[in-house]
């Protein structure tokens, strides 16, 4: 019997979604085909310390998204180790007592979806699962990717960037997008930060909620229409889910929407759309994944309107995979099982490391 492909999940994190994180790697865990791979779990608390977790007691209320947390109590302190090609160092002991094959990161936000852990990855020398360093980076700062994806011919919605020093005037939003607004930190996930306003005094609030979590953000125009998502996975040749809606019950598809209330959404797989439109749709997040360059798996949020208008909202290139989450839910509901999609994601990461490998390093 061949050796089986040891996988460090890396999850966790210092962002602001660890909590989605934790709920995330649990799934993972209990989807992945045991008779392929065995499992390295690398917990990474909010300071950034690394652990190497206990499999059978590396979480706290681990069903509870208000209290869930990492079990630091029973891991071990780890550091990876560069140029080891995927060795381990415990630090409490200095034992490199093992050898990850590739690792499957699933941290997101800042600090893990942002290309600096993805960029660790490729300087340890370890195949990782997802896109590179610049797409990763690309993906999480939405000022960024909404300009690329607005180069490149795709449908967005008006928006402005900010710093501190560079606020508009709630007059000049409107003036330029109309009103409702949406306020948000460009570099984060999960509806955190994200505020609807309609009035100046709701702005103000907004804007400073919004820089709490990073040091720019975005203020967008209100699409009127349907909450779409698709999810994408290959590598050189991606393909797309069939589209799923969301119709929230709440002002918007927030977080405590996705994650806290059960009934904080109504989600409808496949989404009522036409066929046509439901080619349109997986069209534009194809699209959209390649003009960032992504790899590996995306999922790409879209709105639809009532006139039949496909427009992009934002691309998240690590999904979440939660009991809630859209992206494994829509490959089940286009007949690929999570542990099909988990093995399918772990052999792209695998093959992307042997392309690179035989790329010349020198003249």
């Amino acid at each position: 019997m061949d050796k089986k492909i040891l996988v460090g999940i890396i999850f966790g994190g210092r962002s602001a979604e660890h909590e989605i994180s934790l709920l995330s790697v649990q799934n993972i865990v209990a989807s992945i085909n045991t008779d392929k791979y065995d499992v390295f779990l690398i917990g990474i608390d909010k300071e950034g310390v690394w652990y190497a977790c206990d499999k059978s007691n590396y979480l706290l209320n681990a069903h509870d998204p208000k209290t869930i947390s990492l079990n630091t109590e029973k891991g071990r302190r780890m550091v990876l180790v560069p140029g080891g090609n995927g060795v381990i160092l415990f630090t409490d002991t200095r034992e490199a007592l093992v050898h990850i094959d590739v690792a499957f990161p699933i941290i997101h936000g800042p600090h893990g979806e942002d290309g600096t852990l993805q960029g660790l990855l490729r300087m340890v020398g370890i195949p990782f699962v997802g896109t590179g360093v610049l797409s990763s980076a690309v993906g999480m700062d939405k000022d960024v990717a909404k300009r690329l994806l607005r180069d490149a011919g795709i449908p967005i919605g008006k928006f402005k960037a900010a710093t501190e020093r560079t606020i508009p005037t709630f007059r000049e939003c409107v003036e330029a997008m109309g009103v409702p607004l949406f306020v948000k930190p460009a570099n984060l996930g999960s509806s955190i930060g994200v505020n609807k306003v309609r009035d100046e005094q709701g702005f103000i609030q907004a804007v400073r909620e919004a820089f709490l979590y990073d040091t720019k953000i975005l203020i967008e125009e209100y699409i009127k229409g349907r909450e779409i998502v698709c999810s994408v996975l290959g590598g050189d040749e991606l393909i797309a889910s069939i589209p799923g809606e969301i119709i929230p019950a709440h002002e918007f598809y927030s977080y405590e929407a996705k994650y806290i209330d059960d009934l904080g959404a109504q989600i409808i797989i496949p989404a009522q759309v036409s066929p046509g439109t439901s080619e349109k749709i997986k069209t534009l997040a194809v699209q959209t994944c390649i003009t960032l360059s992504c790899y590996g798996f995306a999922r790409v949020d879209l709105f639809l309107t009532e006139s039949g208008e496909v427009y992009v909202n934002e691309i998240n290139t690590i999904p979440g995979f939660t009991s809630h989450s859209m992206y494994p839910k829509l490959w089940e509901a286009s007949g690929v099982s999570r542990t099909e999609l988990i093995d399918r994601l772990i052999e792209l990461a695998l093959v992307r490391f042997d392309k690179k490998k035989q790329l010349r390093q020198e003249r």
